[in-house]
């Protein structure tokens, strides 16, 4: 790395290139080089020099216009910058070749035959020679410059147009494999989580068939109608993974509501003491199924590892918040083995809360117990 690379970029001030400035300054230099040319000229010579400095305010918007309101002062005087400042403008707005050469063509035999006409302005000679590329080259030059502007905003506007294309192009390859892994997931789990699922319902349905115990009865029963609606849940969200959960032939089953928490606490085989007062408002049906994910989850750790803790149960309103509350206390025995979790249940949880614009918090308790609280609101804002 050289040393000027290893240098902070320098830029300008933004007034150093506002576009009033740009605009201003070929005409106050105009005026200069009028003020410059003309001191000993007549009254009408310095109003025609005038006249080409103040048509550069015209140069963007009218350029051949502009220009030709340059030639008188440039015939009669010996100005540059106003004209040389016009063929520029042409160029760099009006870059077609029918527009371009004659105004530059123009110029320069406005520059060669100047005021007053010398005797010898046609004589084959060193000095009209050189007179004559001096003039080609004052309309060349700003020509050549206007259209390598022009070409420059081009090149400027197709790369800024190629860099969009592609970002656009980044973006859809990414949801294209976004949908390519949803759809692996999807296959994973219909292939994996379901089967096991539907082994456990048919080993259910044989129990509840085969055994004479009513308790083993009403146990294989309960484990056969949530590996059902396990499985339900699971078609749904394959179904959502893999892009067909929003078609008229794979209707939704019924979500959880709020109306479905006693039932749902009946079956966890937990002994817990419920309090259910959600009040007489209508909640939101994501607010519901937040509140029952939520008791869901915490009635499924309480399962894992405190089975024969006594549990706490409560829902209430608490003006427009929903407050969802799940408490076990310190268990009397620890499970000596427990199933697997990572955690994930609780942080999605928390996700959710948040997503509706309520929080979630979850730790022990000082008895040593566990607390999953959550507060929801009837809507965001």
């Amino acid at each position: 790395m050289t040393t000027a690379d290893q240098l902070p970029s320098r830029r300008l001030p933004a007034w150093c290139t506002a576009p009033w400035l740009m605009l201003l300054l070929p005409v106050l230099y105009a005026l200069l080089d009028a003020a410059l040319v003309a001191r000993e000229a007549a009254w009408w010579q310095v109003a025609l020099s005038t006249l080409a400095a103040v048509a550069l305010f015209w140069r963007r918007r009218f350029p051949v216009v502009a220009l030709l309101l340059t030639m008188p002062g440039s015939w009669v005087d010996e100005i540059w910058l106003a004209p040389i400042t016009a063929v520029y403008s042409v160029a760099a707005e009006r870059p077609r070749p029918r527009v371009v050469i004659p105004c530059g063509v123009l110029f320069a035999l406005v520059e060669f035959f100047h005021w007053p006409l010398p005797q010898d302005v046609l004589d084959l000679s060193r000095a009209t020679a050189l007179d004559a590329i001096q003039a080609v080259m004052l309309a060349a030059g700003p020509a050549a410059t206007g259209l390598l502007a022009r070409t420059r905003r081009e090149l400027a506007a197709r790369l800024d147009e190629l860099t969009r294309g592609q970002e656009r192009e980044s973006r859809l390859l990414a949801e294209r494999v976004l949908i390519s892994e949803r759809g692996r997931l999807a296959r994973e789990m219909h292939d994996v989580v379901s089967h096991q699922v539907s082994l456990i319902s048919i080993q259910a349905g044989a129990l509840q068939v085969s055994s004479p115990d009513p308790a083993a009865v009403t146990a294989a029963r309960t484990i056969r109608e949530l590996s059902v609606r396990t499985l339900d849940e699971l078609r749904q969200m394959v179904g959502v993974l893999r892009g067909t959960g929003g078609l008229p032939d794979a209707p939704l089953a019924p979500q959880p509501r709020l109306a479905d928490l006693p039932r749902l606490i009946e079956q966890s085989g937990l002994a817990a003491d419920t309090e259910l007062v959600p009040g007489d408002r209508p909640w939101p049906e994501a607010v519901e199924r937040a509140a029952y994910r939520t008791i869901q989850e915490a009635l499924t750790n309480i399962t894992k590892y405190a089975p024969e803790a006594a549990v706490h149960v409560r829902v209430r309103a608490k003006g427009r918040r929903l407050r969802v509350e799940v408490r076990n206390e310190a268990p009397p025995v620890r499970p000596a083995e427990t199933l697997p979790g990572g955690g994930h249940g609780l942080v999605g949880l928390r996700e959710r809360a948040q997503l509706l614009g309520g929080t979630l918090t979850a730790g022990p308790t000082q008895d040593g117990g566990f607390e999953v609280r959550a507060e929801l609101p009837a809507s965001r804002g």
